[in-house]
């Protein structure tokens, strides 16, 4: 079935930007404008040409009447004048036969020219006057219009698309910014200029400044829960540090062990959540160098004692990180695959890349869709734990500019972690 053209029209309107409406909005009506002003005067100098014409038309009729009964005769050279012309029009003929003076007028046809007739005696005589000229001097005024015209919907486009530029310009900066502060960047403002003579402002900055409106609260409230997370964890440390020592001095016992296990684990908490803190607040710099990325994985995977399957190339690319961070990244990821994932779990390392993948069930399609949330790990499948490991490892990411990406085998499962780190040659 093939679309109506109206369709097909609201289609392509509909697929416009703002933009080029707005652009083509004055366009549009200057068009109509034009046009209406551009019949309204062609209609009346028409109308004047055709008055003109019949009263000259007349008069000559008058004339030529006269020296026929002065003379007896018609001049057929004197303005067309004739007796029962043969050229005359049918309707004018019968007219003038009925007894009536009357004009008839033609300035479409391939010779212009307006007719008078009347009766003379049983005759008709006319006389006939040539309108080249003026159908000419209407087609001069028609191309006048019509370039005057497009003149103006040529001003009132390029008036309307620089509205609509400028217009445009400004949506399309409050649209970054808003993408700047859904990715974190909670400082990010637009610039509201206010006019203090008028006291008012239009609606693209009444939405720019309720956009910077609803940034500094929402950045006021993130910033009162990474207080508040950053003072629980300080508050904690010190209460679970004699907690510990008290575990330590406990005789050996199962009821031990578990408190011991316990305390343990509250304490890597609780310095996971401080590292959080710090991370959200950006209060301290990464100590960036340039390092050989092969050898580097490979001492850390060797400090940490974990069994995987490392492969690392001949030839070296050297990155530029800090490598206690790196480290850190490298470690949450590892006991992330080790914890939640399946034998054999692998390390790679490709270029400035390294790909650590495992093969268990794999991430989770939420957590692949909205990235690590904070204290939750996905499905079931993937165990229980805090959900600190992955919010940990983006933040370092973050802080040293690597990149990680998240992403499930295509072809036999398992989840697959890429960190890609800023090569050396290309930060110098």
């Amino acid at each position: 079935m093939i679309p109506r053209p109206d369709r097909r029209v609201r289609a392509f309107v509909a697929g416009l930007s703002l933009r080029w409406k707005i652009a083509a909005l004055p366009a549009a009506g200057a068009a109509l404008v034009a046009l209406a002003i551009g019949m309204v005067i062609h209609q009346a100098r028409t109308a004047q040409v055709a008055e003109t014409a019949r009263e000259s038309a007349i008069a000559e009729l008058y004339r030529v009447r006269q020296l026929y009964e002065l003379t007896g005769h018609v001049n057929p050279q004197d303005t067309g004048a004739a007796l029962d012309s043969p050229e005359l029009p049918a309707a004018l003929a019968a007219d003038a036969r009925a007894g009536s003076r009357n004009t008839y007028l033609d300035l479409s046809g391939r010779a212009p020219s307006v007719w008078a007739a009347r009766p003379i005696g049983d005759q008709v005589l006319s006389v006939r006057l040539p309108l080249g000229a003026q159908r000419a001097e209407i087609k001069d005024l028609d191309r006048s219009l019509v370039v005057w015209g497009a003149v103006v919907v040529a001003l009132a486009a390029l008036g309307g698309a620089a509205l609509a530029s400028r217009l445009s310009r400004r949506l399309r900066t409050a649209a970054a910014t808003a993408r700047r502060i859904s990715n974190g960047d909670l400082d990010a403002r637009i610039a509201v200029a206010h006019d203090g003579s008028r006291g008012t402002k239009d609606e693209v900055a009444e939405l720019s400044a309720a956009l910077n409106t609803m940034a500094a609260s929402l950045q006021r409230r993130i910033e009162a829960e990474q207080r508040f997370t950053a003072d629980v964890a300080h508050e904690l440390r010190t209460p679970l540090t004699g907690l510990q020592t008290a575990a330590e001095l406990l005789p050996p016992s199962r009821p031990t062990e578990l408190v011991r296990d316990r305390v343990a684990a509250l304490r890597t908490l609780t310095e996971d959540l401080l590292e959080v803190a710090r991370l959200d607040s950006a209060a301290e710099e990464p100590e960036l160098a340039a390092h050989p990325l092969g050898r580097l994985v490979r001492s850390l995977v060797d400090r940490l004692g974990c069994v995987v399957e490392l492969t690392v190339p001949a030839d070296e690319t050297s990155v530029r990180t800090d490598a206690r961070r790196l480290e850190r990244i490298l470690t949450n990821l590892l006991v992330n695959a080790r914890r939640h994932g399946g034998d054999p779990v692998e390390v790679r390392v490709e270029g400035p890349r390294v790909v650590v993948r495992d093969h268990g069930p794999g991430f989770p399609d939420t957590l692949l869709a909205d990235g690590p949330q904070r204290f939750l790990t996905g499905a079931a499948e993937r165990g229980q734990g805090s959900g600190l490991g992955l919010t940990i490892a983006f933040g370092q990411a973050r802080a040293i500019g690597a990149r990680v990406e998240l992403a499930n085998h295509p072809e036999d499962g398992g989840a697959v972690v890429v960190v890609t780190l800023p090569e050396a040659s290309r930060e110098g």
